[in-house]
């Protein structure tokens, strides 16, 4: 599974795109973030980390699978 990431997410991890190695066994939004923050617990310190799937906002109960388009949003500030 390949992650987009973008803005400070992409800053902390060094990276524009992850890919979760093929055998970690995620199949949530929410197990994802798990694996997330245990790799780059920088990510954990945001006020907020929205994950999109396929183009649209992801609850934490969201089941991932293979072939989706999976991306980090982070915390945006407007003006």
């Amino acid at each position: 599974m390949k992650i987009k990431l973008f803005g400070i997410t992409r800053e902390i991890v060094g990276e524009s795109q992850l890919e979760l190695p093929k055998d970690e066994k995620v199949e949530t939004v929410a197990e994802l973030k798990h694996w997330l923050f245990e790799q780059y617990p920088g990510l954990e310190n945001l006020s907020s980390l929205a994950v999109a799937v396929d183009h649209a906002y992801a609850e934490n109960d969201t089941r991932l699978f293979i072939g989706q388009e999976v991306a980090l949003i982070p915390p945006v500030s407007g003006g």
